[in-house]
């Protein structure tokens, strides 16, 4: 069972982010606050869940939590500011837009900046650790695989679809025969290294 809070008695944020390790799209953050006496054994680690288990509770959650919100950085300011810088700065506009103030965060990794003056942490696998953060996975999973189901739309030959712009055969092999769309991250491997074959 997750832990309810690091810190209890405080309205604490979770933070999460998903699509770090994509090569198309946008990566996506969430920030959830639930009530300081708020549990729900139900809620997990969005990696653990099924798609539509991942959206019935993305309802749950913005129905329980006291604030939620979803922070979102495009392809193009990743290419300028890396993706780490954009994970962190994901999360700091999902924080935001949180319509209470935070007393204390708590982030999935072991990378953050401090965000105004609140004290924070960073938890290793926090999403299988701490409520706050596992709803925050299930939001940044949920809207950012929203998001990329619609750009499919307009670029299906890559199988945004299936794939979520992670570098899976059939995306890289898209590449490969189409070239890069304008949402993919330019400044990524997009394809692997050509694997000379040795003879003897």
């Amino acid at each position: 069972m997750l832990q309810p809070f690091l810190v209890p008695n405080v309205l604490e944020a979770g933070c999460d982010e998903a699509g770090r390790g994509c090569l198309a799209g946008s990566v996506y953050a969430a920030a959830v606050v639930f009530p300081p006496d708020y549990n729900n054994e139900e809620i997990n680690d969005s990696k653990q869940l099924t798609d539509v288990r991942r959206h019935e509770l993305r309802k749950t959650i913005e129905r329980d939590a006291l604030a939620w919100a979803v922070g979102v950085v495009t392809p193009q300011e990743i290419d300028k500011i890396n993706i780490l810088n954009a994970s962190i700065l994901a999360m700091h506009r999902a924080l935001e837009q949180l319509r209470v103030t935070p007393q204390s965060i708590i982030v999935d990794g072991n990378r953050f900046k401090p965000y105004r003056d609140v004290p924070w942490q960073t938890v290793v696998k926090g999403d299988g650790k701490f409520l706050s953060i596992a709803a925050a996975s299930i939001l940044a999973k949920t809207y950012r695989d929203d998001y990329m189901d619609m750009i499919d739309k307009d670029y299906p030959v890559y199988g945004w679809k299936r794939n979520k712009g992670y570098p899976t055969k059939e995306h890289r092999e898209a590449i490969r025969k189409y070239g890069a769309c304008p949402w993919h991250r330019k400044t990524f491997n997009l394809l692997p290294p050509i694997q000379l074959e040795l003879f003897d």
